[in-house]
């Protein structure tokens, strides 16, 4: 059994590990506070953007009225043969079972692809889902092609893939949720939309938590390319948070200072959805073909936009959780502790009285 000494010693140090873990947790509350109103900040943008469109399909063609093929890419469906799936995890740890359980969700994903003959290609956000892929599969391999015209006076150059494995990782967006913009995102939008557009990929799909609040949340599977209906989730797959979770969710929240309910913005979402949809004429300075096709990819950066949102506010909050548990074990550990050392503190002063009583005796 260890002495009084080397209790006290680990008794000092469990409290000065509960002080960091219970900083952390006040850390991560106020970084979900702003990540929470960041993301709703961002849903009017959204809003407007789908009616805007909605409005624009109302007075464009998405067929040719001649061979009846959809006039958008983005809109095109095609077999899948070959998806991209887009890991949105975290850049940090101490944040529980956040980042484990979308990786988890994306391998079930990945293996019922590839069972099925599918290629899949990964395209992790975050440096825990890069770091997990970039050791399990192997990156792509992409070369460029010269073609020269008119004697060498113009060229035409093109990148093209070399496919080798069924499984290949082909980006690395370690920091992009550290800092996260739109121009940022923007950027893997458009190179998404490229490839979907020149048909190396035939879908996209999105792993992510989707956050409502800290005790609703979910791990979803959404397909986001080909758009199907503008405004609306396709989910392919989802997994709710355990009762235990939402239990352990609502206590670090409540302690923080953070709201636990959803908030109600039912009324800004249905002025937003009225926006350019009522039955009127309304005068564009473009064309509206031209401007339902300028903001398809527009469309498709929002969605993966406000999915990183989402995924920021859902990991500060599996951190806050998870360092208020820590906080909390090791307050348990210290009661224990100190218990311990109360229990050998006495034993050993029992000790020496029954040595003096004995000595007296003996004399």
């Amino acid at each position: 059994m260890a002495n009084v000494l080397d209790l006290r010693r680990r008794i000092r140090s469990v409290k000065n590990t509960r002080q960091i873990t219970k900083a952390m947790k006040m850390v991560s509350a106020a970084k979900l506070r702003r990540a929470q109103e960041r993301a709703m900040n961002a849903r009017p943008y959204a809003q407007m953007l789908t009616s805007v469109l909605t409005s624009l399909v109302r007075r464009t063609d998405l067929y040719n009225e001649t061979t009846g093929e959809i006039l958008h890419p983005l809109l095109i469906e095609r077999p899948e043969k070959n998806v991209l799936l887009v890991v949105v995890a975290g850049d940090k740890g101490f944040a529980g079972a956040f980042n484990g359980n979308i990786i988890k969700a994306a391998d079930k994903f990945i293996q019922s692809r590839t069972a099925a003959g599918v290629n899949v290609d990964v395209e992790p956000v975050g440096r825990k889902a890069r770091d997990t892929y970039r050791r399990r599969y192997a990156v792509a391999v992409y070369y460029e092609t010269i073609q020269r015209y008119d004697n060498d006076m113009s060229e035409h150059r093109e990148m093209l893939r070399r496919r080798a494995n069924p499984v290949e990782v082909t980006g690395e967006n370690a920091g992009l949720l550290n800092k996260l913009g739109f121009a940022e995102v923007s950027e893997l939008s458009h190179s998404v939309v490229e490839r979907y557009t020149r048909g190396e990929i035939d879908a996209v799909y999105l792993v992510y938590n989707e956050f409502k609040s800290v005790i609703s949340q979910r791990i979803v599977v959404e397909k986001m390319l080909p758009i199907r209906k503008l405004g609306s989730q396709e989910i392919t797959a989802a997994e709710e948070m355990t009762l235990e979770e939402r239990e352990r969710a609502a206590e670090a929240a409540i302690t923080s200072g953070v709201s636990i309910e959803e908030p109600d913005t039912r009324e800004a979402d249905e002025e937003n959805r009225k926006f350019g949809t009522a039955e009127v004429g309304y005068i564009y300075d473009q064309s509206p073909d031209s401007l339902f096709r300028d903001l398809m990819p527009r469309y498709a950066t929002t969605q993966l936009f406000h999915a990183m949102l989402e995924s920021v506010a859902a990991e500060h909050a599996a951190r806050m959780t998870a360092m208020d548990s820590a906080t909390n074990n090791a307050g348990e550990m210290i009661d224990a502790l100190s218990l311990t050392m109360n229990r050998v503190r006495q034993a050993a002063i029992t000790k020496e009285i029954i040595e003096i009583v004995s000595g007296a005796a003996a004399l």
